[in-house]
């Protein structure tokens, strides 16, 4: 039992979710997979073993590096995890008329096609 721990309690361990049972949920809801699999709550995890978690429609990509079976400190939690999650693109704002302003001008529709990347 060393070299493992449930993969619910190490995702909380190392901070990535606030609770316990939040990971659990993840794990139930098919969030979590290991080495690509999906991944049950109590499913053991080992040194070296990548998962990734989708939280707020991101996958994250995480290895672990240490196995903790206890909620740490931020600096230690950071030593536990080899982070892989490429840096995400940035979301263009789209530009939104106040409802009721009625049909845009001539300019203002020109604005939004350049926006919207239809010049």
């Amino acid at each position: 039992m060393s070299g493992t721990v449930r993969v619910d309690a190490w995702l909380w361990a190392v901070r990535v979710y606030k609770t316990r049972s939040a990971a659990t949920t993840a794990c139930r809801a098919g969030h979590v997979r290991v080495n690509g699999e999906r991944a049950k709550a109590a499913q053991p995890v080992r040194i070296g073993d990548e998962l990734r978690v989708r939280i707020s429609g991101f996958d994250r990509i995480l290895v672990v590096k240490q196995l903790l079976t206890k909620r740490v400190g931020a600096p230690v939690a950071a030593e536990a995890v080899d982070e892989r999650t490429p840096p995400r693109e940035p979301v263009a704002l789209l530009a939104q008329r106040d409802r009721g302003a009625g049909r845009p001008t001539k300019r203002e529709r020109r604005e939004i096609d350049r926006l919207r990347g239809r010049d």
